[in-house]
């Protein structure tokens, strides 16, 4: 017998055919008792407390019919109040994206005396009553202002009203994204010869993107929506210092119930139309580094 008679045919091995992935997938769509449960509570809390009351708002705003919401967005008056806090609060939007980054930057990256008193006192925002805010403001840039200065019933109270009650919407949703970031990624870039400025805008800004627009949302929603803070300090003058939430309190107050409505109604829209864009933006942020 010759050693060609003796080697053994090759055989073909069939790889595995997978069985399980239509049941897991069938398994991953399906939800428990307690999770149907659980999804059902929150739907039924998210609807009470949101989804409801805002459709009441749209079918109050929409109860006159086209000619009276289109009056009452075309008043002067009203057009100049939303010019305002709309403007307003897109510029303190743009300026918390870039300051509330870079102390975010600093609380996490470097260490310096004081840094935990700054840590609490970028929060006192979120503790301090609006109207507590307008009083501490007014103390500082009033009448009565220590630094000589008074701007009090101007646009600029506005601004700084905006400002302050938007400061740590930024700083705390991209502080916790730097601390997880790995340092050794930026090392191992640097390494290969890549400067400080593709490090970060190719591996930090991506994977901080997703946090900055969030807080940018967060702020700007808050601002458009800011009343308490302004009511010492901006004099709520029409045509002046007159924000949106205002002009919907004096509808109230008036019983223009659907007038207020068609002024909350457009708000609304704005709000929901820049959330959208700051999320694709951030998208194609990520996606391009």
């Amino acid at each position: 017998m010759t050693a060609s008679s003796l080697a053994m045919p090759p055989v073909r091995v069939e790889p595995p055919t997978r069985r399980m992935g239509p049941r897991r997938s069938r398994q991953a769509t399906s939800l428990s008792g307690a999770s149907a449960l659980g999804l059902g509570v929150a739907l039924l809390w998210f609807s009470l407390l949101v989804l409801i009351p805002l459709t009441a708002v749209l079918v109050q705003a929409s109860a006159g019919g086209w000619d009276a919401y289109w009056a009452a967005l075309s008043s002067a008056q009203t057009v100049a109040a939303l010019k305002l806090t709309v403007g307003t609060s897109f510029l303190v939007t743009m300026i918390n994206i870039l300051m509330g980054t870079a102390i975010a930057w600093v609380l996490v990256r470097d260490h310096f005396p004081g840094k935990r008193v700054l840590e609490v006192v970028i929060d006192i925002p979120f503790a301090l009553p609006t109207i507590v805010a307008g009083l501490v403001l007014l103390s500082l840039y009033g009448p009565s202002s220590p630094l000589g200065v008074n701007w009090a019933n101007t646009r600029m109270a506005v601004f700084l009203a905006f400002l302050f009650v938007t400061l740590p919407f930024v700083v705390r949703t991209v502080q916790p994204v730097l601390l997880e970031l790995e340092p050794e990624v930026e090392e191992a870039a640097a390494s290969l010869g890549a400067s400080r400025f593709t490090t970060f805008s190719r591996i930090i800004l991506p994977s901080l993107a997703p946090a900055i627009t969030s807080g940018a949302a967060l702020s700007f929603a808050r601002g458009i929506s800011e009343y308490g803070s302004l009511v010492l300090l901006s004099g709520n003058l029409p045509y002046n210092t007159e924000v949106a939430s205002v002009r919907i309190l004096s509808y109230v107050e008036g019983d223009k119930l659907t007038d207020a409505a068609a002024v909350a109604s457009i708000l609304l829209v704005v709000a929901l139309v820049v959330i959208v864009a700051l999320d694709v933006i951030s998208r194609r942020v990520a996606r391009h580094g």
